[in-house]
């Protein structure tokens, strides 16, 4: 995710492209919390980090090599609309992760009310 190229101008043209299609980018990001489990778990679970950011310039690295300075400067080139698809493909992508991630550590998502309330959740 870090790193120079020789042709920022060609990379930030591939990144704009890349970013500003919401499905494309959307894909990477998946695909990102499947192929990057342990810089998943360090990253989404940092809740200091700003997790979007992050998983957006991740996407980018797996998908064009691109340094996340440049995926930096394609999104300040995105219209509103689609930093807002872009950003539901994050918290989708995000989410994804987690629950495949708590499965993962025997978490079940409706272990704290039935031990805070007593309820048998099956």
């Amino acid at each position: 995710m870090w790193g120079q190229v020789t042709n920022r101008r060609l990379y930030l043209q591939r990144a704009v492209i890349f970013t500003g299609n919401h499905r494309l980018y959307g894909r990477y990001m998946q695909r990102v919390t499947r192929e990057w489990p342990n810089s998943c778990a360090n990253a989404l679970t940092d809740y200091n980090l700003n997790r979007k950011a992050w998983i957006g310039h991740a996407a980018c690295a797996l998908a064009l090599q691109c340094p996340e300075d440049i995926t930096r400067q394609a999104w300040g080139l995105l219209t509103d609309e689609q930093r807002t698809l872009a950003n539901g493909q994050a918290d989708r992508a995000i989410r994804t992760w987690e629950v495949r991630y708590q499965a993962s550590l025997g978490i079940r998502p409706n272990m704290a009310t039935s031990l805070l309330f007593g309820r048998d959740t099956r």
